[in-house]
């Protein structure tokens, strides 16, 4: 058995500002002996937010996913998660709802929920307009494939859009940008649920019935009522956009039952229940059985 991962202290007198952009408590963090600053978040009661943060920091990065770079950690007796800095060196992040506002027309970008503007389509339009080269612009949607097959398979339900956007740093007279790496996968992985209920629908196979109703942040259609959850968006768009999806989806050939396992048993007992991390497995392997069809059509 792999050595579980680390669980970082937080110190007060570390703690720099509130952050204010949602709906989570957290606030940023520098520790002396480290140049970069850290966001901890507390999970939202009863959840598991936190583990859930760090499971797919671990997923992304075994399938060379770009993200941002997570931990456990404590913060005066409270466990949460710790996110690093990745706006550092003179670049500034602009989120989805401000890259959209500014090249999909009529896009309302304080609109948070039910922003069903929010699709495969118009962002792929905005990194199209954004972005000068069409080389560069390719590779802004490849990447963005490979963060929306990460939320497939992980069932990560929140890609609204002030949890992707665009690094950009002045140079000269005008700008460089690229799309910043994966961040906030909070909403995954069953975090929401309790144990009795896991128990439940483990017990009675229902998992797959649990994934088809989570109700992704990314639409595919404008003006429907809600989005498809994220295992069906990707099912559309790998085969509306073959050439984006299929490299994110091959990356998946180096997945397994066994990295899977090793990659979730690795959180502390005292951080994540058996049944949470049994439900956590049954999720992922059941949308990496289904995202293997995909490679195969």
């Amino acid at each position: 058995m792999p050595d579980s991962y680390l669980i970082i202290t937080v110190e007060p007198e570390w703690v720099l500002n509130p952050e204010g952009m949602g709906s989570k408590t957290k606030f940023w963090y520098k520790d002396p002996g480290e140049e970069q600053s850290w966001l901890f978040k507390y999970p939202q009661p009863n959840t598991g937010q936190h583990w859930a943060e760090k499971l797919a920091e671990q997923v992304a990065s075994f399938l060379r996913i770009p993200h941002a770079r997570v931990e456990l950690a404590r913060f005066q007796g409270e466990y949460g998660s710790v996110t690093e800095s990745f706006a550092r060196g003179g670049r500034l992040l602009y989120h989805g709802n401000q890259v959209l506002e500014q090249t999909i027309f009529g896009y309302d970008p304080s609109k948070r929920f039910q922003q069903s503007d929010h699709t495969v389509e118009h962002i792929f339009s905005a990194m199209e307009s954004t972005f000068i080269s069409e080389d560069a612009a390719k590779l802004a949607k490849l990447y963005f494939a490979e963060y929306l097959v990460l939320d497939a398979l992980i069932g990560n339900t929140d890609r609204h859009h002030e949890n992707w956007g665009i690094l950009r740093k002045r140079v000269g007279d005008g700008w460089k940008g690229f799309l910043a790496p994966s961040f906030d996968h909070a909403s995954s992985l069953g975090r929401e649920l309790r144990d009795e209920r896991r128990e439940k629908i483990l017990a009675e196979d229902r998992v797959g019935n649990y994934i088809k109703k989570g109700r992704g942040a990314v639409y595919w259609f404008e003006n429907e009522p809600h989005g498809p959850s994220p295992l069906e968006l990707v099912r559309r768009a790998a085969r509306r956009y073959p050439n984006i999806f299929r490299p994110a989806l091959e990356k998946l050939e180096s997945l397994d039952e066994t990295v899977i396992r090793s990659i979730i048993y690795r959180i502390p007992d005292e951080v994540m229940t058996p049944l949470a991390r049994e439900f956590a497995a049954t999720l992922i392997l059941y949308n990496f059985e289904q995202l293997r069809i995909l490679t195969d059509e």
